[in-house]
């Protein structure tokens, strides 16, 4: 499972799922990626401590 916010890997067992009101759910690695996107309304894009994703 990757992470909605830093796509990074998240272990099995470890990590918090979230669940919206119109039942999207969000997987997240770490508080500090849940607050970032949620609390704060960050963009993936904007934040330069998150990997960058390759295109293949």
């Amino acid at each position: 499972m990757k992470c909605s916010f830093c796509s990074s890997e998240i272990e099995k067992g470890k990590g918090l799922l979230y669940v919206r009101k119109d039942g999207k759910v969000l997987s997240f690695c770490s508080r500090k990626c849940r607050v970032n996107m949620l609390q704060l309304k960050r963009k993936t894009h904007k934040v330069t401590w998150v990997k960058k994703k390759t295109r293949r």
